[in-house]
């Protein structure tokens, strides 16, 4: 895995909710329902939305413990 690549699963598995309901919670453990919610929705425009998009491409192929796993 190229160098960026990991840095950004780092990144992924280490940045907390900012604001909402899972304020403070990680993003890699945002319920299901919750990220679904947002794609039907929209992500928000910015760094957080794009990585909540991530999250929600991780986890509906079932690859977030591998992400959990890299949380410092």
């Amino acid at each position: 895995m190229e160098d960026n690549q990991q840095h950004l699963l780092e990144q992924l598995a280490n940045t907390k909710m900012p604001f909402g309901k899972y304020k403070g919670k990680y993003l890699i453990d945002l319920p299901e329902f919750y990220l679904v919610w947002y794609r039907n929705k929209g992500f928000p425009k910015n760094k957080l939305g794009e990585m909540m998009h991530l999250v929600y491409e991780i986890q509906l192929n079932g690859l977030e413990d591998l992400v959990r796993r890299l949380k410092i």
